[in-house]
């Protein structure tokens, strides 16, 4: 890993993406790669994630989160650059 500059991303994530485990999924995968944010669920019945860490892993949940976990269907994709938080972790809101 390079010492590239962190990135953030916010996210909205539309289709069948909330009863599914979307956001268990998504901080165990965000932990796994080493991206700190969190994910929660909005009213509309979309889900909103903010992303945050180097480049490279940020793109890689960001490529995970376009399928999602098994058992949830992804038709839509917002993704906006932020700026970072400097979150300590990734978490559930």
């Amino acid at each position: 890993m390079t010492g590239a500059p962190e990135i953030a991303r916010h996210v909205v994530l539309e289709g069948r993406v909330q009863g599914v485990g979307f956001r268990w999924h998504t901080r165990a995968e965000a932990r796994a790669i080493g991206v700190r944010g969190w994910v929660r669920n909005c009213d509309d019945g979309s889900v909103e994630a903010h992303l945050e860490g180097h480049p490279d892993r940020v793109e890689e949940l960001l490529a995970w989160l376009d399928d999602g976990p098994s058992g949830a269907r992804v038709d839509a994709v917002d993704v906006r650059t932020v700026a970072p938080e400097a979150l300590p972790a990734f978490e559930i809101r």
